[in-house]
């Protein structure tokens, strides 16, 4: 009978030591993430990527912490610091920046294995059951404590967190995972062309979501062997998984969040086209992702920053916003904001119109601007009278880019300005 009791589920969680591994580049973000990690991209209005799987960790009882960093990782070490350094080790909680520093390798973190194998000291002092390893760059709400449960009474080595995804979205993205009835894994792939579907389903296929529990002895072991290896790409998709499932207990686990019917809410915001429209879906009046729950709130850093205000209320000059995320310190002056979202100290002059944006930090938008799908870059300064969105041969020839589905991202170098904020 599985034991799902507050006090094992209390006690599962404060064996285990999760790891959250922030410091890939978002290569297919382009120019958002020239002068930031993807874990550190905002998110929402108010957040960083970063802070799902922060705040996930420390609902679900989860206290211990590390944060591996790499690529440009100034703005995440500083939002980390600001935002979840109130822990306490003298209560057995911490969440402590783990950057590289060449602990057992003259390199860098070649991989997300080699990530875990270079800090294996440090998480060997904190005497876990059991290691947690998570990707820091998804947006998603999870009970960890159900996966861990899952973990231990299966008795597995290891078990992978999953879901279902569409074969077309799979392919050349996921890691995509072939089980038993039983659901243990007996086949892996890691971003195959064509990947295997369900048996059920053959349009839908089984996608790693990179978040692991390991037993932490075993960990050690498959990560020692695989250093030893000199062809290896130092990776959990690409070596650890293939070279343990067949002598080793490997489980799937399918991914619910634990937290009611119609939150198993997740997404990759890898691509400009996803980031967008990930950060659109908020805006529905029933979001699937809900930020307002305060059962499971989102924890992050803010600063202390005034109420967003509306100026204006002339027939042709109306500040207002409608469908849309405003945050504090933004100032809607005579102008019309409409399905969008507004981050810190946006402000929209007089007489202009945003449609379908998301406006990141400290943007000015001056007078008679029309925007259009659009995502603006930090303390971006969009010119009087411009025009965005509306003509995507105008937009490029601008310097602007333009995606596939239509949505134009606009940096500050881009607008000849100085070099972009973090």
């Amino acid at each position: 009978m599985p034991n799902h009791s507050p006090r094992y589920i209390s006690n599962l969680t404060r064996e285990t030591y999760a790891l959250i591994l922030a410091g890939g580049r978002g290569s297919r973000l382009y120019e958002l993430t020239d002068w930031r990690a993807k874990p550190a991209l905002y998110f929402g209005g108010k957040f960083r990527v970063i802070d799902f799987p922060l705040s996930n960790c420390v609902n679900s009882g989860i206290r211990r912490i590390g944060v591996v960093t790499q690529y440009q990782s100034h703005s995440l070490i500083r939002h980390v610091m600001r935002g979840w350094g109130h822990f306490k080790r003298e209560l057995g909680e911490s969440v402590e920046i783990l950057p590289a520093s060449q602990r057992y390798s003259q390199s860098w973190y070649q991989g997300t294995a080699d990530a875990v194998f270079q800090n294996i000291d440090i998480i060997r002092h904190e005497l876990p059951k059991y290691v947690m390893i998570l990707s820091g760059d998804h947006v998603y709400r999870m009970d960890y404590a159900s996966m861990l449960a899952a973990h231990a009474q299966s008795g597995a080595d290891m078990t992978v967190c999953c879901q279902e995804v569409s074969v077309a979205e799979a392919a050349g993205a996921f890691g995509v995972m072939e089980v038993s009835d039983e659901m243990q894994v007996i086949g892996f792939e890691e971003k195959p062309s064509e990947p295997k579907s369900l048996p059920h389903d053959p349009e839908r296929c089984l996608a790693s979501m990179g978040n692991y529990v390991f037993n932490t002895e075993f960990l050690f072991e498959q990560l020692k062997k695989d250093a030893e290896k000199a062809d290896s790409d130092r990776d959990f998709g690409k070596d650890i998984i293939p070279s343990i499932i067949s002598e080793h207990k490997v489980f799937a686990y399918n991914f619910k969040s634990g937290l009611g019917v119609g939150q198993d809410y997740w997404r990759d915001v890898g691509t400009l086209d996803s980031f967008w429209q990930a950060n659109m879906e908020l805006l529905s009046p029933e979001p699937q992702l809900n930020l307002y729950d305060a059962k499971w709130p989102i924890w992050t850093y803010q600063e202390q920053l005034p109420p967003a205000k509306f100026v204006f209320d002339d027939d042709d000059r109306r500040g207002m916003a409608v469908d849309s995320i405003v945050s504090g310190g933004c100032i809607i002056s005579g102008a019309r904001v409409k399905r969008s979202v507004l981050f810190n100290e946006v402000r929209v002059c007089s007489y202009s119109e945003v449609e379908g944006a998301v406006i990141l930090p400290d943007v000015v938008v001056l007078r008679n601007c029309r925007i259009k799908n659009a995502i603006i870059d930090r303390g971006c300064i969009i010119p009087e009278g411009m025009v965005i969105g509306y003509n995507h041969d105008h937009d490029r020839a601008r310097g602007f880019r333009v995606t596939d589905k239509g949505v134009v991202l606009i940096t500050r170098e881009m607008l000849g300005l100085a070099v972009g904020f973090e």
